[in-house]
This record gives structure tokens, sequence and C-alpha cells, in this order.
């Protein structure tokens, strides 16, 4: 190789070389620079959907806020041992246990209910009757989707 480029022309050498060095060049750009640059605008396209969706949840946040905040302020005061007696039998949840307490607090304990039924049963008093659910213990129940819970459930806030 070094005898065949020695036997070509001064200007045949210079010519070689620089067409060496640009392919040389456009190699660093197509391994480096480009990728790099595509990178680049990946990045800056999942920046801004992220800031979108972020935005977005703001205001479903600032929305829930206000609905729990007219909903607090409308709501009369209620019996919260029948309202939790109806809600039980409108899930179709067995109430194993239910205990008022001076605080106005009820302590209810369901054993061997669906899971599903019991988030929704929990969704509907915290956001449709406007109960505030203060603590809910969760174990594993006697099948499969079945679980035993404790909830404690106070007046609106």
């Amino acid at each position: 190789m070094k005898q065949w480029f020695s036997g070509l022309t001064q200007r045949e050498q210079l010519s070689l070389l620089v067409l060496g060095l640009a392919l040389g060049l456009y190699l660093v750009y197509l391994l480096a620079v480009r990728p790099l640059g595509t990178a680049r605008e990946e990045m800056a396209q999942r920046n801004s959907a992220v800031a979108d969706s972020l935005q977005r949840v703001d205001v479903m946040v600032s929305q829930i806020l206000a609905l729990r905040e007219s909903g607090a302020r409308s709501d009369a005061p209620r019996n919260l041992t029948s309202l939790v007696n109806s809600s039980t039998a409108e899930q179709g949840l067995a109430v194993a246990r239910l205990q008022p307490n001076s605080r106005g607090e009820v302590q209810v304990r369901l054993e061997d209910v669906s899971f599903d039924a019991l988030a929704g049963w929990l969704y509907q008093l915290e956001y449709r009757e406007n109960i505030v659910v203060q603590e809910v213990s969760i174990t594993q129940g006697g099948g499969d989707g079945q679980v035993n819970a404790t909830v404690r459930l106070g007046p609106p806030g």
C-alpha cells in the first residue's frame, strides 16, 4: 500500500489525503454529531409532552379541590352510621362490625369482601357523600380478590 501511494504523483497524493480527511469528517458527523442532534430533538419532544401532562394534572387538581370545597360547604349534617349501613348495602358489602365513637367517627370492619366493591364504596363515601376516610387497613382475604378491611370514617372536615 505504501509502495502504491509513493508511486502516485504529489497532486494525486494530496487529492487522496484531502478525500480521506473529508471522508473522516463525514464519518464523525454520521457517528457522533447527527445522533446527538436526533437525541436532543427526541428529548425536547418528551419534555414538551411531560410539561403538557403536568399542566393537565394541575388543572385537574384545582378542579378537584374546588369541587371538594364546594361540596363541603353545601352538605348538611347526617347520621354517619345510617349512611354507612345504607351505602354498604348498596355495594353488597357485609359489615362484620360497626363501632361509632364519641368523636363522631365510625369504625367499620368488613371481612371477605371483593376488593373492587370495597374500592367503589370508599370512592362513593369520599367523593359523593363527602365523608372523610381517615384510616384504612386492608389484608388479604380468603379467596382470590377477597380482602378484609378495617375503615375509620369521620364527618366532613
